[in-house]
Parts: structure tokens; sequence; C-alpha cells
């Protein structure tokens, strides 16, 4: 793929969020969106056709993160009221609300089977809830942070989380093993390759970096964006060819995978991008940002 094939054209705008957007994903498939921010809602898009479809409004503070079932049928957020909610998607109703986080939770991830959540927060730990039980109690419970953890990936058999203690953890939930790769710098967002093998980890010194998931070692480090005091997405394009993240002044950047080159970089947002989230098939890319609104990217 070549740097013309990015998506760098505005498709769509979606508003109706009022306030910063704090985060905006694609569902498994990409034929839908779901957003959620400081107004305190959960936003379901159409973002192909600029359409809204659906608001869930429960949480009593901001809604930070949002991931959905690969079926479509369930969701679970979190955010500053520190419960991690577990939604109905099509009737919008809140089917569990598990507590034990003590503070601000930043992410939640469901599992590959949609029957746990994992979450992690400003409580320096990441927990996991048992959709299928009725209990709102943890399942697990993992505190060996030393700080606010930020962001979690999922594999079949690990957690992975990055945390401003610089560093990004990999628990292997089968044989309770953990291996810690410090980064030295505060992480606010990991993210996977599509093949499995790297990690990509936003620092909060303006850099992203690239680890061998087997190795731990430091392949690459991306640099040209801000990212100080936000919590910033950064992903991979879903061919792996491309580095992407937004920036404090409204920009994105695509790096060259490899060489670390930047290939394009474009204000797209008239503030902070909050998060980014590439398509899993297209060549399509959705944006959210403090300025209130999600921007479609298409080639």
């Amino acid at each position: 793929m070549s740097a013309s094939d990015l998506p760098r054209k505005e498709a769509n705008v979606l508003r109706g969020h009022e306030g910063a957007v704090l985060a905006a994903r694609f569902n498994g498939d990409g034929n839908y969106c779901l957003s959620c921010g400081k107004d305190r809602t959960i936003r379901l898009w159409n973002p192909h056709r600029g359409i809204h479809i659906k608001t869930y409004k429960s949480h009593g503070r901001e809604v930070r993160d949002v991931h959905v079932t690969p079926d479509n049928s369930k969701l679970c957020s979190c955010g500053g009221d520190r419960q991690v909610f577990y939604w109905d998607v099509s009737t919008g109703r809140v089917i569990r609300k598990f507590r034990g986080h003590d503070s601000e939770v930043n992410a939640v991830k469901f599992n590959e089977y949609a029957s746990v959540v994992v979450s992690a927060g400003y409580d320096r730990s990441v927990r996991t809830w048992d959709c299928r039980s009725h209990s709102t109690e943890p399942i697990q419970i993992i505190d060996t942070f030393l700080d606010s953890v930020m962001s979690i990936c999922l594999t079949k058999s690990e957690i992975l989380a990055g945390s401003v203690d610089g560093t990004v953890r990999t628990f292997d939930i089968r044989i309770g093993r953990e291996i810690s790769d410090d980064l030295g710098q505060p992480v606010n967002c990991i993210s996977m390759s599509n093949d499995g093998n790297c990690i990509l980890a936003s620092c909060l010194d303006s850099t992203l970096r690239l680890l061998d998931r087997t190795t731990g070692e430091l392949l690459q480090e991306y640099k040209g964006h801000i990212c100080k005091s936000y919590k910033l997405d950064c992903c991979l394009t879903n061919t792996d060819a491309h580095v992407t993240g937004g920036s404090e002044d409204g920009f994105i950047f695509f790096w060259d995978l490899v060489d670390a080159s930047v290939v394009s970089s474009f204000r797209a947002h008239s503030s902070v991008v909050t998060s980014v989230s590439y398509h899993p098939k297209d060549n399509c890319m959705i944006t959210s940002s403090v300025d209130g609104t999600i921007r479609v990217w298409k080639t």
C-alpha cells in the first residue's frame, strides 16, 4: 500500500456529542462504530452513511472507553464513575454494573468469546469480570502496577496492559506468568499489530514505540506528533504497513512501519485527537476529538 492509498479524504463528520469525544471504535466487521465522551453518553453510528443510530445513557460521569462483542449484541463501557457497564445493544438497557475499581476506569475490552470483560483503572489495577455470572465481584485482580493503568489488549491467553509507571506488562492467564517491559516513559495507549507479533505503545514523551512481543526488543520509534498530557490512541493500519496516531494539535500522522518516516500528516480536527480506529478490511479510518466530532476518512 502506497501513501496515496491512505485514508486522507474526509467522508463524513459525525456530530451529536456535547463536549469532548474520548474514544471512537469500529465494531468487528467495520460496518458500525461506537463513540463515548464527556457528555456521559455512548453513541452507535453508521459512519459510512453518516447516520446516528442510538444513544446509550446511564453513566454518571464521562465515558472513557467502549467495546462491542463480535456478534454486536452486547457492549461494555467505563469511565469516571468507577464502574464497568455491561449493556444490551438492541434494547439499550444496562444488564450489569461491575463495581470494584477504587477510581476512574480508563479502558475496557471483551475477550474473544465475549464471556469476560477486562478493565483497567487509575487505581493501578486490571480487573476481569464474568459476564455470565450474576456476581458483580471481579474474578481476577492484577495489582502489580506502580501507577495508573491506561490501556489493555487481549489475546486468546494473555492480558497486555500499558501503565503510567512506564511498563507494558503481559499476563499469561493460563500459567499465571507476568512479563514486564519497561519503556522508561509513561505509557498511555497500547495496540497490537494485526499479525500479533508486535505491540505499539504511545508514550507521554511524544513518541510511539514498537516492541517485539516475543523478546520485548524495541524495534522502532515514531515521532513528530505531540503527546504530553492526553490519552491519545495509536494503531497500525490493517496491513501493518503503517503506524497511525493522533496529536494534541489536531493532526493525524501516518508513519512507515519499517523506517519510521512520516508518510503523511494532516490537520484532522480543531483540537486534540483522542482516538484513531482503523477499518478491519478497507482503507478507512475514524478519528475522535476534544472538538466534539468524529470524522470518517477514506481514500
